[in-house]
């Protein structure tokens, strides 16, 4: 075993993927951001409402 393999560790990943949820219907998709930035909160086209809603981040689902 070399001594580089010894001190290197793994390296997380910057950005990661979640699942948005739409607060009034509850249509969902996923999205990317920033592993250190706040939860995702935005407003989108909500297409079985077919109106504009807020959509909050609910989980995270992988490193990106």
């Amino acid at each position: 075993m070399r001594l580089t393999n010894i001190l290197l560790k793994k390296v997380k990943s910057k950005r990661i993927m979640v699942v948005v949820e739409s607060v009034v219907s509850g249509h969902k998709f996923n999205t990317v951001r920033d592993r250190l930035s706040d939860k995702i909160e935005c407003i989108r086209f909500d297409p079985f409402i077919q109106k504009d809603c807020v959509y909050r981040e609910r989980k995270k689902i992988r490193s990106a």
